[in-house]
């Protein structure tokens, strides 16, 4: 792999590390070691919020300021701490309070950020705490509250062998490159990462490419509101996404591997490389997989921050040390892809269940689901819920069954509305519990199954609010590339915050906006950008009068 190309970020994360920001003499030092024209660095290091090109007035605490933690009161939370850090100015104790967006910490909310440590925003004390003590500890992994038994244990115990064997892949070494690939067209698996592309033909389209190298990443990325379920797989289950990615690499003729996960998730990346390390020792990555002429390294790729590089060719730009900017397509990366390579992009999620079928069948996966419906999958659990949290459920499973088994509604209180996939899907109203967990089944209804985050809210909730915050993420989260996603998400949420409300006209207007973004914007966030707030407006026709007013605690 040519590791000079993605080698700008990995550097500029590392003096980061080193020194807390990118002092200037650094970045020229930098440069020439590198061998690099400094307008590079300039243009990448300017790109990324991560990259602080000024040192920190203090110790550096982070508030998440989107969807669900919005909802449990990050605001508040925010503005309290920003008080505290007033009292401390100047101080040896300051601190620097920084609005950012999603953690990834959903099922905490309203989550702040210390370094690598993520805390509750509710609780001012233990911030302060760890603040004063400057430590980086690990990630504080919030107490889980699985609705049932360990959902796990369907996954990982599914192939029938003990994971520390890594047997599925063996069997597959043993066997034809098209055999895992059929296996997955006969259940039907879709991506789960948000497009719900047949994973089948994916890595078929990807073998048939003559062209070589080719690549395998797992899109460990995942920074929408509302989803959190690939952190829970990645620190739990990293076996299972080093064992897919293995077995697409063995069906599509590539020998190298990235697994490009967030910053944020420090435990779950320590997580994987130890998983990593112990599938070297075990002998399935390297030189001749298990004795097979078989050749596969991973690696993990750290990203430097933002929405937009779950977009696969943002996230290709980032590794080959570019602005995280989509690319026009086609080509699509299964043609051209990494360093023009052909190239396969799967999420985190889609490379465990890969591993699931290959190992037990399609027979197996279709009998997971409900009546009528085949295999399962994790959704993230958010918002007015007694109990945030992950969970594994059968396709089919009808929405209210995935509240009730998270404890219904807070204070037992009423649905207003759902968000089934994510802060990009349309809001639903209380009649979605009916509808069943399934690709087609939301779409039909008027929505989407999306990132696999399903968002409850209560009656009393203000939906301007929700919608204007959602509007506030995507044009936070804009690269940029594309004018009118630029210049439509910014007039949108100011039209809006200048008026507290949306009139009929403003309305018609925004309407405008969003056909003229969903029709020239070149990914998906300048296509979804105003969707969930118009979705809400013609849903509930009465949210758009007043912007304040959210009575639920």
């Amino acid at each position: 792999m040519n590791s000079d190309s993605h080698g700008i970020v990995r550097a500029l994360l590392a003096l980061q590390e080193e020194v807390g920001w990118l002092p200037p003499d650094r970045l020229e030092s930098l440069a020439s070691e590198l061998r690099v024209p400094m307008h590079n660095l300039e243009s990448v290091s300017t790109f990324y919020t991560h990259f602080r090109r000024e040192p920190a007035a203090g110790a550096q605490v982070e508030v998440c300021r989107d969807l669900s933690c919005r909802m449990a009161g990050a605001e508040s939370a925010c503005a309290s701490l920003l008080d505290i850090a007033a009292e401390r100015a100047d101080s040896p104790e300051a601190l620097e309070i920084t609005e950012v967006s999603c953690l990834g910490r959903c099922d905490l909310a309203p989550a702040v950020a210390l370094g690598d440590r993520v805390l509750s925003a509710l609780n001012p004390e233990e911030i302060l705490a760890a603040a004063d003590a400057n430590r980086r500890d690990a990630i504080l992994r919030p107490k889980r509250s699985w609705p049932a038994a360990d959902p796990y244990s369907k996954v990982a115990a599914a192939p029938s062998h003990g994971w520390d064997d890594y047997q599925v892949l063996r069997d597959v070494l043993a066997g034809t490159r098209e055999a895992p690939v059929a296996a997955l067209n006969a259940a039907g698996l879709r991506g789960m990462g948000g497009a719900g592309f047949p994973t089948a033909r994916k890595w078929s389209l990807v073998a048939a490419e003559p062209a070589s190298p080719k690549y395998v990443i797992c899109n460990a990325d995942e920074s929408e509101p509302g989803t959190f379920k690939d952190r829970e797989l990645l620190h739990d289950l990293p076996h299972l996404v080093i064992e897919g990615m293995a077995i697409g690499a063995y069906c599509i003729g590539a020998s190298k591997g990235i697994v490009f996960i967030r910053h944020e998730y420090g435990a779950e990346r320590e997580s994987l490389e130890e998983a990593i390390a112990h599938a070297r020792a075990a002998g399935m990555l390297g030189e001749g997989v298990f004795g097979s002429d078989f050749n596969f390294e991973i690696e993990v790729f750290v990203s430097p921050g933002g929405y937009i590089l779950g977009e696969e060719t943002a996230l290709l730009e980032c590794i080959e040390g570019r602005r995280g900017e989509p690319r026009n397509k086609p080509p699509f990366p299964g043609n051209a892809g990494l360093f023009g390579q052909p190239t396969l992009i799967n999420n985190v999620e889609t490379f465990v269940h890969t591993v699931s079928i290959v190992g037990q069948g399609a027979e197996w996966w279709n009998a997971l689901g409900c009546e009528g419906f085949a295999g399962h999958k994790f959704i993230s659990v958010s918002g007015d819920v007694a109990s945030p949290g992950v969970g594994l459920y059968p396709m089919g499973l009808p929405l209210s069954e995935i509240l009730q088994a998270h404890g219904g509604m807070k204070n037992d209180a009423e649905v207003l509305a759902i968000a089934p996939g994510g802060a990009s899907s349309n809001f639903l109203g209380p009649e979605a519990l009916d509808l069943a967990l399934d690709f087609d089944a939301l779409a039909a209804g008027g929505s989407m199954l999306g990132s696999g985050a399903a968002v409850f809210l209560a009656e009393g909730r203000n939906l301007l609010d929700v919608g204007l915050s959602i509007t506030r993420f995507f044009r936070n989260e804009s690269c940029g590339k594309c004018v009118p996603c630029r210049m439509g998400s910014e007039k949108a949420v100011s039209m809006i915050e200048k008026a507290g409300r949306i009139s009929a006209e403003d309305e018609t207007l925004l309407r405008s906006l969003h056909e003229t973004m969903a029709q020239t914007s070149i990914c998906g966030l300048g296509q979804v950008a105003l969707g969930p707030l118009l979705s809400i407006l013609s849903r509930f026709p009465e949210a758009g009068a007043n912007l304040s007013g959210d009575s639920v605690k």
